[in-house]
């Protein structure tokens, strides 16, 4: 029998049974041609229906592009950003093993612009250096007890606060002594040079959604208490992949208008993408966590007494029921809404399967060599 960690890494590098990359093509499937109108019900409840697999496969598509010139560009050009920012100091070459410039190479195949893709993994490293350095990791100074205090200084950077000026410089002399400040406040100057207004301030609005998070998480940790499944979800939900996947058209270089972004039938289609993307993230990093974090399959076997191999198969299915929310969604969206809604549902789909190919290749949770040749 796999081990845990050998079947998450089976489910998410076998692609024999993936969507089609483009979007378009499943569409036509859930058009409901079944009979309606009186007297129909029964000819509709004898319907043949598709055969489930004996066990789930996962419902996401493989990257419509993977440039690897391309991504090693932006990855060691995000590699010597970091150093001089001063994040992951003596962790450079682990930095460099992620990969994270080719993680933005995948999810955003609308642009070869290797700046506009820079800007992006400069935000994407210094969300996931936060989560290291302020809620994950011990070794980098992670403590539960002031998880919110520092997250909310932080969020005085990413929103800037505009303090009394006796107060100001107090505020300048904590940021400039803090790696994570300084990351953040060089990725958003790097980052508005491609964003309009409004673009930035979804990403300072979901950015404090992602600390609300990351506090629950915190007293998680700090009280040592696994949560019951539905909280745990709720928590994913708002520590999903929003936070760059919210840069889908600043790197596509369009906007979608504010009244269709938060349409909430948009944002239900959107918000089920994120959350489907950040449990395939709990399928395969779990084994690289410590004993105090928590993952949707270990909070599964806690809940509800599931083996492991069982916990990992729930997964699969929970993330394909958010991925069948999206499609549909995004086929009902697609007829009714604009072109651009169309092109931004098209590249929130790409941006799906350009992560579960990192996820499945990158250095961050297993030996490079494995990674596909």
């Amino acid at each position: 029998m796999l081990r845990t960690v050998d079947l998450g890494r089976e489910i998410l590098t076998d692609f024999t049974s993936a969507p089609s990359g483009h979007l378009s093509a499943l569409f036509v499937p859930r058009i409901d041609l079944a009979p309606s109108g009186l007297g129909t019900s029964a000819a509709r409840a004898f319907s043949p229906r598709p055969e489930k697999p004996a066990e789930p496969r996962l419902f996401c598509p493989g990257p419509l592009r993977d440039d690897r010139a391309l991504g090693e560009q932006v990855n060691e050009a995000v590699v010597s950003w970091a150093e001089q920012v001063g994040i992951y100091p003596g962790r450079l070459d682990k930095l460099r093993a992620a990969n994270f410039g080719r993680f933005m190479m995948l999810a955003h195949p609308a642009t070869s612009d290797p700046d506009r893709l820079l800007a992006a993994t400069k935000c994407l490293v210094a969300e996931w250096a936060a989560d290291d350095y302020y809620v994950d990791e011990v070794s980098l100074g992670a403590d539960p007890m002031v998880v919110g205090s520092r997250l909310a200084n932080l969020h005085a950077v990413i929103d800037p606060a505009a303090l009394p000026g006796r107060y100001l410089a107090d505020l300048e002399g904590y940021h400039r002594l803090q790696p994570i400040s300084v990351a953040f406040r060089s990725a958003l100057e790097h980052l508005a040079r491609y964003t309009t207004v409004t673009q930035m301030a979804r990403f300072q609005h979901q950015m404090a959604i992602l600390f609300v998070a990351w506090s629950q998480e915190a007293d998680w940790h700090a009280n040592r208490r696994t949560p019951p499944v539905w909280e745990y979800l709720v928590q994913r939900h708002l520590n999903d992949y929003l936070p760059p996947m919210i840069l889908i058209d600043v790197l596509g270089g369009y906007e979608l208008p504010p009244e269709e972004f938060y349409h909430p039938r948009v944002r239900e289609a959107f918000t089920a993408a994120g959350d489907a993307a950040v449990l395939v993230n709990d399928l395969y990093s779990g084994p690289n966590e410590s004993e105090n974090d928590h993952n949707l399959p270990s909070v599964l076997v806690a809940n509800e007494r599931l083996t492991q191999r069982e916990a990992v198969l729930r997964t699969v299915e929970i993330h394909n029921e958010l991925m069948e929310t999206f499609v549909t969604l995004a086929a009902s969206l697609s007829a009714t809404g604009s072109p651009t809604l169309r092109r931004f549902l098209v590249d929130t789909w790409a941006w799906l399967g350009g992560s579960r190919e990192w996820h499945a290749t990158s250095g961050r949770y297993h030996d490079t060599k494995e990674e596909k040749s």
